[in-house]
C-alpha cells in the first residue's frame, strides 16, 4: 500500500476519533452529598488537575424572603459578613484570603445569598476556619450596620439611581411581579434600609444564617473523606435554628399587557425592555424558552440582531434570554434603539419575530448553531474548580439538585422545536407582556430672562 493510501486511512480514522470524542457527552462530574447533625449539607468533589480547591457557600436567602417596610437586608448581609466575627476582624477575611494566593467575593439575588473563595490547596483549613467563625459568631454590632447601610447606600447610589437606565430594573419586576416577593428590588429601598435596627439584623441573622439553611460546596484538589471531616470540625458545634418559613412565590395570572414610559436624565439614547412572565427554571417549558430564547436573541447570528441591528438598522444591540429563578422566572428582551430611530419601530420588529415563534418550529439549522453554544458553555461552566463549587452548592441550595451539574445542558440539547413553539404559544402573548421605554429626558428650559 503507498505512504499516502495509508496516511490517509490513518487520517480519516483520526477524524473519525475525534468526531466520536467530540459528540460524546462531557464526563460527570462526581461528588459525594452528606448533612451534617446540625443540619449543614456538604458536597464534596474531588478534582486533581490543578493543586488549587473552590469553596462556596449558598445561604437560602435572598430578597424574596424579605417584608415589606424592611428590603435589602438579604443583601445588607453580603456586606455584613465581612466585618469580623468572634476571631476574624473586620476586612481580615479579605487580607488572609488575598495574602495566601486566593480570591473571594460574595453575591447576591432574588432567591440565595453566596460567599466564595478559590485558594491553593494547602489552604483548606483557613476557608473551613473563615466560613465556619462567620457563620457562627459575626458581629452584628450597630457601629458595623451604620458603616455597611451608608455602604449599601452608596452602591445603590451609583448602580440604580445615578445610572442610566437604572430605574428601569426595578421598574420591569414592580410590572412583571404582582407578589411581593420578587417584586421587589435585591438591593431594597433608602427608607427601609435608613429603617433597619440592629435587632432587626440580628434576627435575620439568626433565622437565615444556619447551619441547617445553608449548602457548603467544595471542589478541586482535595480528598473527600478527609475534608469532610475537617469540615466536621470547623462546622459541626455551629448551632442549628428552627426552619425559616417557606416563602409564597404563586402568582396570579396576567390579564392584560403592562406598559411604563421611563424619563431618564442619564440615558443618551433610547431602551426597550420586554418581558413574559414564565415558570420557574427547572420546568420543561423554561428550559424550552431558554433554547429559543438563545434562537431569537442570542448573539449575532440570532434573528432579532440580524434583522433589527444588520437588516433594517434600526437597533445598536439586541439581546433575549431568561432572568432564571427559582420561582416564575421572566423571558426577557432589550433592544438600544438608534439615534433618528423610533421605539415603536423597534417594538413592532421585535412583536414579528416572537409572532414566527409562535406560529412557526425554528429551523433545524438555527437548533443545531444553539446546541454548540450550549455545549460550549457545558464546558466552560467546568474551566475552573470554583465555577463547579459554586453550581453544586447553588442547585443544592435552590433545587435540592445538585446533581443538575450534569443534567441540565443534556436536558437543553434535548428541547425541539415542538417545544420552543408550544412553550411559545403559552406564555409569549400579549396579555403576559411587560413593556418598559426609557427614552432620554428633555434638558430643561433655560430660565427667561427678567428685564
Amino acid at each position: 500500500m503507498k505512504l499516502k493510501a495509508i496516511l490517509a486511512i490513518l487520517l480519516a480514522a483520526a477524524g473519525l476519533a475525534f468526531a466520536q470524542h467530540s459528540a460524546s457527552k462531557l464526563p460527570p462530574v462526581k461528588f459525594t452529598d452528606n448533612t451534617l447533625d446540625n443540619g449543614l449539607r456538604v458536597i464534596i468533589s474531588e478534582d486533581h488537575y490543578a493543586p488549587v480547591f473552590g469553596i462556596a457557600v449558598s445561604y437560602k436567602v435572598g430578597s424574596r424572603d424579605e417584608r415589606q417596610g424592611r428590603t435589602g437586608f438579604a443583601h445588607l448581609f453580603e456586606h455584613m459578613m465581612f466585618k469580623g466575627s468572634e476571631n476574624v476582624g473586620p476586612g481580615e477575611h479579605f487580607y488572609l484570603i488575598f495574602t495566601k494566593g486566593g480570591s473571594m467575593n460574595g453575591t447576591t439575588n432574588n432567591d440565595r445569598t453566596l460567599y466564595f473563595e478559590i485558594l491553593p490547596k494547602n489552604q483548606l483549613d483557613l476557608a473551613l476556619f473563615l466560613e465556619s467563625d462567620r457563620m457562627r459568631s459575626l458581629k452584628v454590632t450597630q457601629e458595623n450596620l451604620d458603616n455597611q447601610r451608608q455602604a449599601v447606600k452608596e452602591e445603590r447610589r451609583l448602580g440604580v439611581d445615578n445610572q442610566p437606565y437604572g430605574q428601569a430594573y426595578e421598574k420591569m419586576d414592580e410590572l412583571v411581579y404582582d407578589n411581593f416577593a420578587y417584586k421587589h428590588s435585591v438591593i431594597g429601598s433608602m427608607a427601609d434600609l435608613d429603617a433597619a435596627s440592629v435587632e432587626d439584623v440580628q434576627q435575620f441573622f439568626k433565622t437565615y444564617y444556619a447551619p441547617n439553611n445553608a449548602v457548603l460546596a467544595l471542589a478541586g484538589d482535595l480528598d473527600a473523606k478527609d475534608t469532610l471531616a475537617r469540615v466536621k470540625k470547623y462546622f459541626g458545634a455551629v448551632p442549628r435554628q428552627p426552619a425559616p418559613k417557606p416563602v409564597d412565590l404563586t402568582e396570579p395570572p396576567k390579564s392584560e399587557e403592562r406598559r411604563l414610559k421611563i424619563d431618564d436624565k442619564l440615558a443618551r439614547v433610547t431602551r426597550l425592555d420586554i418581558a413574559y412572565r414564565i415558570p420557574d427554571v427547572t420546568t420543561a417549558d423554561a428550559r424550552a424558552l431558554a433554547v429559543g430564547g438563545m434562537v431569537v436573541g442570542g448573539g449575532e447570528s440570532s434573528r432579532l440582531y440580524q434583522v433589527l441591528v444588520k437588516d433594517k438598522e434600526v437597533a445598536a444591540q439586541v439581546f433575549a434570554g431568561l432572568d432564571g429563578r427559582a420561582g416564575p422566572s421572566k423571558f426577557q428582551i432589550v433592544a438600544m434603539v438608534r439615534p433618528g430611530k423610533t421605539p415603536e419601530e423597534v417594538e413592532g420588529l421585535i412583536s414579528e419575530e416572537i409572532s414566527r415563534l409562535v406560529a412557526q418550529p425554528v429551523t433545524d439549522k438555527e437548533l443545531q448553531r444553539v446546541r454548540s453554544s450550549i455545549r460550549r458553555g457545558a464546558v466552560s461552566g467546568r474551566e475552573s474548580s470554583l465555577n463547579t463549587a459554586i453550581s453544586l452548592a447553588d442547585d443544592a441550595a435552590l433545587y435540592n439538585d445538585p446533581n443538575r451539574i450534569n443534567t441540565e445542558s443534556d436536558k437543553r440539547l434535548a428541547v425541539t422545536a415542538a417545544d420552543i413553539q408550544k412553550a411559545a404559544q403559552a406564555y409569549l402573548k400579549a396579555t403576559n407582556r411587560v413593556v418598559v421605554t426609557t427614552v432620554p429626558a428633555a434638558p430643561p428650559r433655560p430660565a427667561a430672562k427678567q428685564n
